[in-house]
């Protein structure tokens, strides 16, 4: 029954569960990539050079006489630096409003009257030591 209780205990953590959501979304945010890849920036930048090749799909750039497609590979690079790019912007807006909320400067509260009292006798214990 420990064991059971341990594995409850660890799954309804919150760090476990932001983690799920994060990789759903992770899922999600991939597709809608790859749609971008796929469906806007090949065709809007490598309409000409498929063109030129006689080629209706990035997929079909292939190696002659072998199975290597090297459009595909070029497919997921611009893919993969999609992704990068994005998380990029993120994470430097998140670094931003972190610094801004660290930078705000905060009041010092006034000097307790006991402070006060301790300041004042230091002050005229240098005075007497001069």
């Amino acid at each position: 029954m420990g064991f059971v209780k341990e594995f409850k205990e660890f799954a309804v953590k919150g760090n476990v569960l932001d983690l799920a959501i994060a990789v759903v979304i992770g899922g999600a945010f991939g597709k809608i990539v790859s749609s971008l890849v796929e469906d806007i920036i090949t065709p809007a930048i490598l309409t000409p050079a498929l063109k030129a090749a006689h080629l209706s799909n990035l997929s079909q750039l292939v190696v002659p006489g072998t199975a290597i497609k090297y459009g595909n590979f070029l497919s997921q690079v611009i893919s993969f630096f999609i992704v990068a790019l994005s998380l990029f912007v993120i994470i430097t807006a998140i670094n931003r409003f972190k610094k801004k909320e660290a930078v705000a400067p905060t009041v010092a509260p006034p000097p307790t009257a006991e402070e006060t009292l301790l300041t004042e006798i230091r002050d005229l214990l240098a005075k007497k030591s001069v």
